[in-house]
């Protein structure tokens, strides 16, 4: 199955020009609402997620949607991303909280997706009008121009994210003791930022303690081809059908393991080797 990158980015970022940005800034009382306590949706995200559905499975025959918002609505259709057809997942707004809040960090995320791998990924950044793309095999791509992830480093010269507040408390606790011994610690509130940062290796990891596949199925095919290296703290690997799991990403395996022993992001009695 071939994928025009370039088409679909186009795509995405049409639907963010004239669904997502115009709403920027300028959402009415009306126009947002809680799924669950501090889990926001906008008048934006339900836009979006409504003008891309169609478009993209008109790309692929045979294809599904799993978008954020309306599975919100029905779970059922995460048992999609286990079939055979491939399946598009999309996050319409990434980073609700900042866009609801007038903060222009947030973006557009959409993967392609068959058997819980991942084909390809898009990430798109409506406020700087740029798009990361990637095809499984194929390195990650701005604007035409292959991007890197950040190149390995001591464990304290480097920085990144670790959003460890939907983690479990002891875990938290662990990770606070140990926060000073990389460089620093960055948090945008937005997966797509992050990942946009880990591609082009202006930070060197990240953690997240739940895996939504609109969330981390893009960024983590992203981050991969741009050479970095990203597993669940089991050192199991990444699978878009796993929800509940602890992703780290680093720029290589021994950063990822030097990273994990070090801010103690699992039990002492399971340290990585």
């Amino acid at each position: 199955m071939k994928i025009d990158l370039d088409v679909v980015a186009r795509h995405i970022a049409e639907v963010a020009a004239e669904e997502i940005m115009p709403r920027f800034g300028r959402l009415a009382a009306g126009d947002v609402a809680e799924k669950t306590p501090g889990d926001l949706v906008t008048a934006a995200d339900t836009a979006a997620e409504r003008r891309l559905t169609p478009v993209l499975e008109g790309l692929v025959p045979g294809s599904l949607v799993v978008g954020e918002e309306a599975t919100s609505a029905d779970k059922s259709l995460l048992d999609h991303l286990a079939g055979e057809a491939p399946v598009w997942v999309i996050d319409p707004v990434d980073g609700t909280l900042n866009f609801a809040a007038g903060i222009p960090i947030f973006g557009v995320m959409v993967g392609l997706v068959r058997g819980g791998e991942v084909l390809a990924a898009w990430i798109h950044d409506p406020v700087r009008k740029r798009t990361m793309m990637a095809e499984a095999g194929g390195g990650t791509l701005v604007d035409g121009q292959k991007v890197h992830a950040a190149k390995p480093a001591d464990v304290k010269r480097m920085s990144g994210n670790l959003a460890f507040h939907t983690g479990d408390r002891e875990q938290a606790a662990r990770v606070a003791r140990n926060a000073d011994k990389p460089a620093s610690i960055i948090s945008l509130r937005c997966a797509a930022a992050d990942y946009f940062n880990l591609a082009e290796g202006r930070i060197h990891f990240a953690l997240f303690n739940r895996t939504w596949p609109w969330d981390h199925a893009p960024g983590w095919l992203l981050h991969k081809e741009a050479g970095g290296f990203g597993q669940f703290l089991d050192n199991s690997p990444y699978r878009a059908t796993e929800i509940y799991r602890r992703l780290f990403l680093a720029p290589d395996e021994a950063s990822w393991r030097s990273l994990v022993n070090s801010l103690a992001l699992v039990e002492r009695r399971q340290q990585v080797r």
